[in-house]
């Protein structure tokens, strides 16, 4: 015997559980199912984030979804609540902070910071003599200025996943620890999931499975142009403090860093092969990270490091942005996948369009519709500059 749903939610981090939590907080009256196979979460995407959120992004939606980001987890601890217990997320408003070292940047920053007034963002195109304003330690000699948004920040993704996930469940969402080996279509529609102990069926089921959403999609017979790409952040700690506590700072050469308590973390988006592998190694901080902090931050050249760790960006190799939306070849089976290292900031928006478009048919906070799969199938790719 089959069992049913009316949605079921295909991965249970921050993007299923904003989904869940949406749709049932905007009184859908539906069963609302997901599933997890990593009942621990020690290997999800979301624990293993470096939780940053900004509004400094180059294309509209994503500017969008920052704000509505940023305004959401202003609130979270009481929004999320439960029996008075507030959801605490660590928001740190220290703002996010991009450096350029050439010239010719400076006039790509100010028309993004055109793009973001658009939107009521409070962007800031920094000139050099400025830049040591906000990290007073900072070694400007290569470069020529930066873009800073001082409501930006950084949280902790796991305390934020929980949130969700509590809330969701309080307001009826049924989560399930089980592995989904497959999504089940009856001709033109989807039709529900098959896990490695039952049949599910539902009219509407959602793939958030990030890193192994292009696996499961496959069993449809659609792929997906997402991959697997792994992303080290390493912990280290700093002999003399800093005058100020540090905006999430993205060096011209890609690598970023960012207060962590005390501590500071940092990381690149390295070229590596696509695979699901968590290991992180100490000569990737002493012969690759370590001589570009040295050199931006005089305190940064006395470091020793504390931790580290791996996590999985579920990467979209088309234009490196969300895919969002139902799926133009199968009716009822819709995508939220391809986050390309976006989706802890990109989760609250997400999770209120999807609520919309299943209650409503259509969007109505922001239009996602220019992240629909259909854009591949017309060329009408959407290209974010600002990827970290």
């Amino acid at each position: 015997m089959s069992k049913q749903a009316d949605v079921i939610i295909v991965g249970g981090g921050v993007i299923g559980s904003s989904i869940a939590y949406n749709l049932l907080n905007d009184d859908f009256d539906g069963d609302v199912v997901l599933f997890e196979k990593d009942k621990t979460y020690e290997y999800a995407s979301t624990p293993r984030s470096a939780g940053g959120i900004r509004q400094l992004f180059t294309t509209g939606v994503n500017v969008e979804m920052g704000k509505y980001a940023v305004e959401k987890y202003s609130t979270f601890k009481e929004d999320m609540a439960i029996d008075d217990e507030l959801a605490e997320i660590d928001f740190q408003q220290n703002g996010y902070f991009f450096l350029v070292n050439k010239e010719e940047n400076m006039k790509q920053l100010e028309e993004q910071a055109a793009l973001q007034r658009q939107f009521n963002v409070g962007s800031e195109v920094i000139e050099r003599d400025k830049l040591s304003d906000i990290i007073p330690e900072i070694n400007t000699h290569d470069l020529a200025g930066g873009i800073y948004s001082g409501k930006d920040g950084y949280l902790d993704p796991y305390s934020v996943m929980q949130g969700y996930m509590k809330k969701a469940k309080q307001l009826g969402a049924t989560y399930i620890y089980e592995e989904v080996k497959e999504i089940t279509k009856d001709g033109k529609n989807v039709s529900g999931v098959i896990t490695e102990k039952d049949v599910y069926k539902a009219p509407i089921v959602i793939n958030c499975a990030g890193p192994w959403a292009s696996t499961l999609s496959e069993t449809l017979n659609l792929p997906i142009p997402v991959i697997p790409l792994k992303r080290q952040i390493i912990q280290f700690n700093i002999a003399e403090p800093l005058e100020k506590r540090l905006p999430l700072t993205v060096d011209p050469s890609g690598v970023y860093f960012r207060h962590e308590g005390n501590s500071i973390i940092c990381g690149y988006a390295e070229e590596v092969k696509p695979q699901i592998e968590f290991s992180w190694r100490r000569d990737f901080f002493m012969e690759f990270l370590w001589p570009i902090l040295a050199n931006r931050v005089s305190n940064f050249e006395k470091a020793k490091i504390q931790s580290g760790w791996a996590g999985i960006y579920s990467h979209n190799t088309e234009d490196q942005n969300a895919i969002i939306g139902e799926h133009p070849d199968l009716s009822g089976y819709h995508l939220a996948v391809g986050f390309s290292g976006h989706g802890m900031q990109q989760a609250p928006a997400v999770g209120r369009g999807f609520s919309e478009y299943i209650r409503n048919g259509k969007y109505e906070t922001i239009d996602f519709s220019l992240l629909g799969f259909d854009r591949f199938q017309k060329e009408e790719l959407v290209v974010e500059e600002a990827i970290v």
